[in-house]
């Protein structure tokens, strides 16, 4: 039996390792492709439990955790993430940031993605000071080696939520399966207006 509860600030903290290690194991597929550790899990996930607003969305089959989505006030993620949605002439404090969701294969196409941005917007609309939601897109190239041939975009689920791709892209840093070392990864804004 699949529980989906919402946790905030502190309550987050029980819970750190196993989203550690949930994103881990499922950021290592297309299109992230991310050779993670838990060292750098913990330090970006305690700089998110730490953000004043933040939201963990949080799916366990009994104990085990086996989906998460988070999210936060722009104005507490980093300069390289809040930096060009400003530049582009967005308020960062009226922004709430999307970011991940992470969901193991075999609960997938159940209706959690949806939840995952059901209970986020309902988060964001209860805080009443946003007037737009944002989430950023990783962007690989259609010819990328490691896609899988059944790899479907999520593009046109986020258009369904309500999104729009724009033009404003960030970059951010973590090691691929292929890198020997961290190199940054471009990025792509989808924004839905509150309004």
């Amino acid at each position: 039996m699949l529980n989906v509860t919402t946790l905030t600030g502190k309550a987050i903290l029980p819970y750190l390792d196993a989203l550690a290690r949930l994103r881990i194991e499922v950021f290592r597929e297309y299109p992230y492709l991310y050779d993670g550790d838990m060292e750098y899990e913990r330090r970006y996930l305690r700089a998110f439990l730490e953000a004043p607003d933040s939201l963990l969305v949080l799916v366990q089959n009994g104990k085990e955790v086996v989906g998460a989505s988070t999210a936060l006030p722009l104005e507490h993620e980093t300069e390289n993430i809040k930096q060009p949605p400003a530049e582009a002439g967005y308020d960062v404090e009226k922004v709430f940031y999307f970011g991940e969701s992470v969901l193991r294969k075999a609960y997938r196409g159940q209706g959690l993605g949806n939840r995952f941005f059901e209970e986020r917007e309902r988060h964001a609309r209860k805080l009443g000071r946003f007037d737009t939601l944002a989430f950023c897109a990783v962007i690989r190239p259609e010819d990328h080696p490691r896609r899988p041939e059944d790899y479907l975009p999520l593009d046109a689920f986020w258009r369904r939520r309500g999104f729009s791709q724009t033009d404003i892209y960030c970059y951010i840093s973590w090691q691929g399966l292929d890198e020997e070392e961290e190199s940054p990864k471009a990025l792509q804004f989808w924004i839905k207006s509150l309004k």
